[in-house]
């Protein structure tokens, strides 16, 4: 495990399980290699010495889709790349007896991260970002990321029989991605992954067997309490229908709503939310009021909790209230807070309450 990435061993089947089962990763690449290189000279032949033959047939279309690199000798991305690909070629022309590829078949792009002069390459397995579930044809002006959803939901204690309302739900991802939690759906079930081309490493078998575990784990009739308001009422239809292309729209409560007015008669539940925070100058003028409204709207609830990321860094001093914790992540290239507002743990239950 290093930043950014998590390394795990499988057999081919894991190809297909972990891009249809992973709910908070990017992608899933197969990594083929991994070297120390500070030349050129030296990132040429090691790349060279690597058996692309295992992977990538004769009329494969291959090549270095993106390159990093930090704290490395080799800084350039277009260097890499360029220098990588013939290393590449000169393998294969060596392998296939030929000086040139057509490139007319399935896709193997290469992603190259190089951190302190060591060299990890890996082939992109999934094509689009895991992100794109496929639910999503409709979205708010600035909408979280399906993956980054998933991710803050699964660091909050909240469990499918928890209430969870998003006061600011947008295009609806926190309550449709939470709803796919408390199903157990799978979220790549219903999308395409670029190395379904793979007939050369990947038998069709798999893909199929991978899609039919996920569906037999499948639970829609599970009982929840998902409610997702917005003040924005062409948002909140948008809401119903990604979660409806989810399959997941009997599960969640959507309803025009602002956060003044958000309330409800039970106990324990939670708030995970995603609020404005002033991209615009003009926006920003308008959010000490809005996140007092959130902080009064939070008081009134009896023994809840409250997670919301926001990129205000004044969020705590008009909410009225300081987080019990506040974890600083990274919303693309944006810097946001993952505040953390705890109340009690609800009694144990007697069993068979």
């Amino acid at each position: 495990m290093e930043d950014g990435r998590v390394c795990f061993y499988g057999d081919i089947s894991a190809i297909c399980r972990g891009n249809i089962f992973l709910r908070t990763a990017e992608r899933l690449l197969l990594k083929v290699g991994s070297f120390k290189a500070v030349t050129f000279d030296g990132l040429f032949e090691q790349t060279k010495a690597i058996p692309w033959e295992r992977y990538i047939p004769e009329d494969g279309k291959f090549w270095v889709a993106k390159a990093s690199s930090i704290k490395s000798k080799l800084f350039s991305p277009s260097d890499i790349q360029s220098i990588m690909k013939k290393a590449m070629v000169e393998r294969l022309k060596t392998v296939y007896h030929t000086d040139w590829f057509k490139e007319d078949g399935a896709q193997f792009p290469l992603r190259v991260f190089i951190f302190k002069d060591q060299v990890t390459v890996g082939i992109d397995t999934s094509g689009d970002s895991l992100h794109k579930r496929g639910y999503r044809e409709l979205s708010s002006k600035a909408p979280i990321t399906e993956t980054l959803a998933a991710a803050l939901i699964l660091l909050t204690p909240w469990r499918k029989d928890r209430i969870l309302v998003d006061p600011f739900c947008g295009s609806g991802t926190f309550p449709i991605e939470a709803a796919m939690i408390a199903a157990n759906i799978a979220p790549g079930m219903n999308r395409s992954f670029l190395a379904e081309q793979w007939t050369n490493l990947i038998p069709k078998k798999c893909w199929y067997e991978a899609v039919d575990e996920a569906d037999a784990l499948v639970d829609t009739e599970v009982k929840v309490d998902i409610q997702g308001y917005d003040i924005d009422g062409d948002i909140v239809r948008a809401a119903r229908e990604n979660a409806e292309r989810a399959g997941v729209s009997h599960m969640i409560h959507f309803q025009q709503r602002p956060v003044s007015a958000l309330s409800h008669p039970k106990k324990y539940g939670f708030i995970i939310t995603n609020p404005p925070y002033g991209e615009r100058i003009e926006e920003k003028e308008n959010l000490p009021a809005l996140y007092r409204e959130i902080g009064e709207a939070y008081r009134r609830l009896d023994a809840w909790s409250m997670y919301m990321i926001t990129a205000y860094e004044d969020a705590e001093r008009y909410i009225g209230r300081k987080a019990d914790k506040n974890r600083k992540i990274y919303n693309g290239m944006m810097r946001t807070y993952f505040y953390q507002f705890m109340g009690p743990k609800p009694p144990k239950r007697r069993p068979g309450e």
